[in-house]
């Protein structure tokens, strides 16, 4: 009787670990939403990491966060580093590519609690007095993450905190 239940357990996790590696290999989370305001204004609170404190819901997660500014002040080069407590972790944030007004590109490094490199990618689209502002991250799906993903939505979980960081973003624009 043990071993047919070893058994069935044994069979029962291959399955489940066989059916986790046919996920797929990367991952893109996106929200987007209206701002009542130009591109240029909406640009320059993301542009520049010191402003980030002003929309970004990471920032209000750990008010005692430790935060290290340095490279460009503003746009490509620019580097945030920052070391919180468990709910924001520690990484590293640089701007790769900063097109004004229309785009801007990030390589996010997470260090803790889990290690990730990811992208994040802010784009805006004028449209009339308002600009279209999305928000995305995407980056490769280890097969640890693949499991995780069973039971977890990295949907769920990421697009709330873009979903109000969009929303903060929307107030500090449109003042």
């Amino acid at each position: 009787m043990l071993k047919t239940i070893a058994l069935i357990v044994a069979v029962l996790l291959a399955i489940l670990l066989g059916f986790a590696a046919t996920r797929p290999d990367t991952f893109r989370v996106q929200r987007t939403t209206s701002i009542k305001a130009p591109p240029e204004k909406v640009f320059a609170l993301i542009n520049d990491f010191h402003q980030w404190g002003s929309w970004s819901p990471y920032d209000k997660l750990d008010p005692a966060m430790k935060r290290t500014f340095s490279g460009a002040a503003n746009g490509k080069g620019a580097v945030y580093e920052w070391q919180g407590d468990n709910k924001v972790g520690a990484g590293r944030m640089e701007i790769t590519e900063s097109s004004p007004s229309s785009k801007l590109t990030i390589k996010l490094d997470f260090i803790k609690p889990f290690e990730g490199h990811n992208t994040a990618e802010f784009t805006l689209d004028a449209q009339g007095d308002s600009s279209n502002v999305t928000w995305a991250m995407y980056g490769p799906t280890p097969f640890i993450a693949k499991l995780m993903g069973l039971f977890f939505s990295m949907d769920s979980m990421i697009g709330k905190d873009f979903e109000a960081g969009l929303a903060n973003l929307k107030v500090a624009a449109e003042k």
